[in-house]
């Protein structure tokens, strides 16, 4: 989820509830030993006790190869308290791949046992320390292996990534690899992969056989999902259900625009925007008809015209010319 699930989309969506815990993005770790400062920006929930603005705990991920580094990096980190400590074998990124990152490890079970290792002794017992892997690199032969020796090094749960790594992110996830896993080791296993509503968590419940199940790239397009899950609420909403969510989704994508303000220059902060937008809008008609209206223009301004057009709470930007927003209105 890199690039997309950062401080500030986390603080929206736990704002809804529903969530146990949220991992960072990976911390590149590669021969160095990373600064405070780095850790404090990749997860600003360190300065408040790992939690996000909403109580939800968050876990810090770390992704690299060499156990020793690792294990540095893991004892500054454990320094700062975070909730947790993940290890990040799961990531399919080529650029990342190409340097030894992520899944390109799971061939390597025995070192993925070493590196957990090295972690496990670099961090206190009352932090906790788990992993997420995918089931391979090209097939999942080895998958029961990498789980055990990851677990054999310290890791006290797993989310398994039901896909391979040459498999990136095409459905269908073989959530029934998570069941053989889990019954593989002895620590608390979480399925993750292509869930999407209510009717796929059930799904992949039932066919992993695991409690619990990590939400990813559904939880950006559907914010109540989780909280939809906790409440029983597990039929597909209806349009005046997806109406009233709409509406509660409006404030929260006021305060997303303004905390992405905060945190980039203003140039950035259409790309951000249109970027969670086009996710929402595989759930919500509204969504839809907003990207398509601001998925031309280019100036924040601009694209706050647009947003105030559609609901969205006003932000204090650099006003454009009337007669500019005259004519965004009327080709609205």
């Amino acid at each position: 989820m890199e690039g997309l699930l950062d401080d500030v989309l986390r603080a929206v969506l736990t704002a809804s509830g529903g969530y146990d815990y949220a991992v960072t993005e990976f911390a590149r770790v590669s021969g160095t030993l990373l600064p405070e400062r780095f850790f404090r920006r990749l997860s600003s929930e360190l300065q408040q006790g790992s939690r996000t603005v909403g109580g939800t705990p968050v876990r810090v991920q770390l992704l690299g190869s060499d156990p020793a580094c690792m294990g540095e990096n893991a004892a500054r980190l454990a320094a700062l308290a975070p909730a947790g400590i993940d290890l990040n074998f799961g990531c399919p990124a080529p650029t990342v791949n190409r340097h030894r990152g992520g899944a390109a490890l799971l061939d390597e079970p025995e070192l993925l046992g070493r590196i957990a290792a090295a972690v496990r002794r670099a961090v206190p017992r009352r932090i906790p320390l788990t992993a997420k892997m995918r089931l391979g690199i090209n097939d999942p032969g080895r998958a029961v292996e990498c789980a055990q020796a990851l677990v054999d090094g310290g890791a006290g749960g797993l989310v398994v990534h039901a896909r391979t790594k040459a498999d990136g992110y095409r459905p269908p996830a073989h959530w029934e690899w998570v069941a053989r896993i889990a019954e593989a080791v002895a620590v608390p296993v979480v399925a993750n992969g292509e869930v999407w509503s209510a009717a796929d968590w059930q799904r992949c419940r039932a066919v992993s056989g695991a409690a619990d199940v990590m939400l990813g790239r559904g939880a950006v397009a559907d914010p109540f999902l989780a909280a939809r899950i906790r409440a029983g609420r597990l039929d597909v909403p209806d349009a005046d259900e997806r109406a009233r969510e709409w509406a509660a989704l409006l404030p929260l994508l006021g305060d997303f625009r303004d905390r992405v303000l905060r945190k980039v220059e203003p140039r950035h902060a259409p790309g951000r925007i249109k970027q969670w937008l086009h996710l929402l809008a595989r759930n919500y008609l509204q969504a839809q008809h907003l990207f398509a209206a601001i998925r031309p223009l280019r100036t924040l301004p601009e694209i706050e015209c647009m947003l105030v057009l559609h609901g969205v709470p006003a932000a204090a930007v650099r006003p454009m010319a009337p007669a500019r927003a005259l004519r965004l209105l009327e080709a609205a």
